[in-house]
């Protein structure tokens, strides 16, 4: 198939392409404004050192993963759901926290995932007042020089996760454009032996036309 022959069939069946991907990508923009946003918090609270010290530095460095293990807890879950009056289960509150260390900056992270956005930084904030506080209650059990102190670097703030409408609605038109071609290549095969006007006959035969007789 040569160049001309698809000039001629986007000319004749582009269309069908168009309209799949106008189609689909419709539908996946409509498919994301019906769901229901959903929101991402973060916070981060940094692990201090009340002196410089090497050894010590790299023991907390491997204890940071206690830490978190320690925070990401169903006791944890419940205090923070009495300190805000939530209406969760320990349980379900614990799968949308997630708690990461961080050892290369001495930083826990706390992402807390909710429907509503101010509600994911209130719960991200009191997750990480706990951390502090526990902290603050360990340190008082430890000389001076060996404390550890947690510090929230900044509050609480979230974004939105879900639906990414935009990468929705390029995906969908992406399927679109591939669905219409398969579409256009389906019907050329299925009318690969039919002979559509004399310049066709021509082009397949060779051979040159004469006469052609018109339909009645």
């Amino acid at each position: 198939m040569n160049i001309l022959e698809y000039i001629r069939i986007l000319r004749q069946r582009g269309w069908i392409i168009i309209l799949a991907a106008v189609i689909t990508a419709a539908s996946a923009l409509l498919f994301s404004k019906l769901q229901q946003p959903e929101y991402r918090s973060s916070i981060q609270v940094m692990i201090e050192l009340a002196r410089p010290d090497f050894g010590l530095t790299q023991s907390i460095k491997q204890l940071l993963r206690s830490y978190a293990t320690g925070m990401w807890s169903k006791q944890r879950a419940q205090q923070v759901i009495n300190r805000l009056d939530l209406l969760y289960t320990p349980e379900d509150l614990i799968g949308d926290v997630k708690i990461v260390p961080d050892e290369s900056i001495m930083v826990i992270q706390i992402d807390v995932d909710n429907y509503d956005g101010p509600t994911a930084d209130a719960i991200a904030n009191a997750w990480a007042q706990l951390l502090v506080e526990w902290r603050n209650e360990q340190n008082d059990k430890q000389d001076k020089e060996n404390r550890v102190f947690a510090t929230i670097i900044d509050p609480a703030t979230h974004h939105q996760i879900r639906p990414k409408t935009l990468i929705n609605v390029a995906a969908g038109g992406i399927f679109g454009l591939v669905l219409g071609a398969v579409v256009v290549f389906i019907l050329e095969w299925l009318e690969a032996g039919i002979v559509h006007d004399p310049r066709s006959l021509e082009r397949e035969t060779g051979l040159t036309i004469i006469g052609v007789i018109p339909p009645e």
